[in-house]
Order: structure tokens, then sequence, then C-alpha cells
């Protein structure tokens, strides 16, 4: 999976811009504050149909400007690809695929596919359990629009329960808890069968490209955390033993203890919990760990690599890192960002300043 092009309108501080991105290594270089993470930004809305940055789309609409516009051309396997994103400050987005309006951003799932890596991303090994859900689930949803939907079911369903356990009226409660039991478990078995398959593939590829980053200094290890079982069915009828033991506690406390909602991914290495007591150093390399391990993944599941987009992580990561890394991307599209580059690899370049790319240079394009 290859971008061609992209072309932003009115989209944080770009007015209008058009790029032509290499098939390899191209490399953003500019200094803070100009627009290189907006632009790794406006691509990855693309996949998923939300910034990684903020819920709120107006917040993407440049300043005294009514609407933005997102234009991505890719090449896949399969054929081309164009994928249209309209940001409104007063109503909803408008998406739309080769020109065809849709409806839900079920469907944009899978269309195109990237994974995308900042400095805030260290908050994935560190920061609370969601962090590391929402990695799960943003890997699954790209290659698998039925755990997308599976997701969304269980969310409503969950809310529905959590209401329903806030309520005064006994009777109410005793009489419907059981419905929303049997579908919050159905839908919950589904989604860790899901994740517990997407853990055990990267858990090899995560150890293996970890010892490579760390020059065989730290082994790695990942697990899932939280219930599982051999089978779809013995999973649900887990939850649902858990729901009923569980009910006194969730009507105490007003919402679902269990489930796949409360689930994490535990994180080790040298027998170090990394999300408690890893360094900083430690920490951040573990993270791009998982994010490159993604792409073999996502590889074996949808037949091609997705784009890659780095933003900054070269000025985080010591020189010998920084080389392995750039070694290890050669394979993929990788869209890189960084406010010096002086390394001899083949890559495009591109100067942006205040949102506009000045200039292209192409010495070092293969």
């Amino acid at each position: 999976m290859k971008i061609k092009s992209i072309n932003i309108t009115n989209f944080r501080n770009y007015s209008n811009q058009s790029v032509d991105f290499d098939s390899s290594l191209n490399v953003i270089i500019g200094k803070n504050a100009q627009g290189k993470t907006n632009l790794l930004e406006s691509i990855f809305i693309c996949a998923i149909g939300r910034s990684p940055r903020t819920t709120k789309d107006r917040d993407l609409i440049k300043w005294e400007s009514t609407y933005a516009k997102i234009s991505l051309d890719i090449e896949k396997k399969l054929g081309k690809k164009e994928i249209d994103i309209y940001l409104f400050n007063n109503q909803n987005k408008a998406i739309k695929i080769d020109k065809i309006g849709i409806k839900r951003i079920g469907q944009l799932m899978g269309n195109f596919n990237a994974i995308y890596f900042s400095p805030d991303e260290l908050k994935l090994i560190k920061e609370s359990p969601d962090e590391r859900r929402k990695f799960m689930d943003i890997d699954l949803c790209q290659f698998d629009k039925n755990y997308f939907y599976t997701l969304s079911n269980y969310n409503q369903v969950l809310q529905q329960r959590n209401k329903l356990l806030k309520t005064t009226n006994e009777k109410v409660l005793k009489d419907t808890i059981s419905i929303w039991n049997e579908q919050l478990a159905t839908h919950g078995a589904q989604l860790i069968m899901s994740r517990l398959r997407l853990v055990e593939n990267l858990k090899t590829r995560v150890y293996e490209i970890h010892k490579f980053l760390t020059n065989n200094k730290e082994e790695m290890q990942i697990s899932y955390q939280g219930y599982t079982a051999d089978t779809e069915n013995d999973l649900k009828l887990l939850l649902l033993k858990k729901y009923e033991e569980n009910i006194d506690k969730d009507i105490k406390l007003g919402y679902t203890t269990v489930g796949p909602h409360r689930d994490d991914i535990k994180i080790e290495s040298n027998g170090i919990d990394l999300r408690s007591y890893g360094s900083q150093g430690q920490q951040r390399t573990a993270a791009l760990s998982l994010k490159l391990a993604e792409l073999s993944v996502f590889k074996d599941n949808i037949g091609e690599y997705p784009v890659l987009l780095l933003d900054d992580v070269l000025s985080e990561l010591d020189n010998d890192r920084q080389l392995k890394l750039l070694e290890f991307v050669k394979p993929i599209q990788t869209i890189l960002t960084c406010t010096e580059f002086n390394f001899s690899v083949p890559h495009t370049k591109f100067v942006i300043e205040n949102g506009k790319l000045k200039t292209k240079d192409t010495t070092y394009s293969n």
C-alpha cells in the first residue's frame, strides 16, 4: 500500500497544499510549529476517520475557515483508491470513497491502512490501560470491519447496562439485567478473542524487533491481561458468570466492573514491568517496538504493509537506534518528520515552512 499524493485545504495551518510522495522513505524537515505533525495527522485521519490528537473536528479547520478538506490518492495491490474527507464547523464530517459518499465510519475502515507514531505514543506504555486498549482497537478496526461493528455494539450495550445499574427501581433492574448481560457477554467474548489473537501475533515480532533495536540487550514480552478461555463460547459463559458474581459491586459503584473494557496488555523487558518501572528511554523503545511489530501483523492480515507515519521519532532515539530504525523501514513507505536529517540513506526530502512545502530534494531519492 502506497500513498501517491495528498491535497489538503484549510486544514490546521495549511491553506492549500499538494504533496506527491515517493514509494519509500519521505523525510519532512522543518522547524517546530511549521506543520509537520499536521501533515501526518491529515493522512492518518484518512485511515480511521478521526484525528489521533483531538476529538473535535472544528479544531482541525484553519482559523476563520468554515470547512477543511483532505484528499488522498493511494495505490493498493487490488488497485487505486481515492479518499475525500470534508470537515465542517457546524455539521458532521462527510467522507467519500472513489467519489461515493459513505454513511458510517465503518465503511472507511480497511480502505487505507496506516500506523502512526509520535512522541505522545509514550502514553501507550506508561499511562492507563485505556491507551493500550485503544492501541488494540485501532489495529483491529483497520483490518477487520466486523471488529469495528462489534466494538460499537459492545459500547452501546455497556452504556445501557451502566444506566440500568444506576436505577433505584430494584424490580426493573432484576427483570432486565440478564438481557443486557447476555448481549454484553456475546459481544465481549468476540472482542476478547480477537484481541487475544492480535497479542499472540504481536508477541514474537515485538520480541525480535526489540532485541534488534537494543542490540540484543533487552528482551521484551507482552501478554493479554483479562479473562481468557479456549473458545468464544467458553469465554461468553465465563463473562456471564463474572457479571453475576459482581452484580452487587456493580450496583454499588454504578458501572460494569468486568469485561474487555477493563482489560490491559502487560509489557515487560528483562522481567521489569515497563508500565510502572521502566525508564523513559525503555518505555519509548518499547512503544516503538510495538508500533513496528504492527507492520508485519497488518501484512499478514491484508497482504501488504500499511504506510508508516513517524513524527519526530529520531530526536527521541540515540544514534545507534536511529540507524536501526532507518534500516528496518526500508521496505515500507514511510513518512518521517524531523528538524534535521543527516543520514546517507535513500530518501526524498521535503522542507516545510509555515504550512508550505518550500522545496523537494530528490538527490537521495531511490
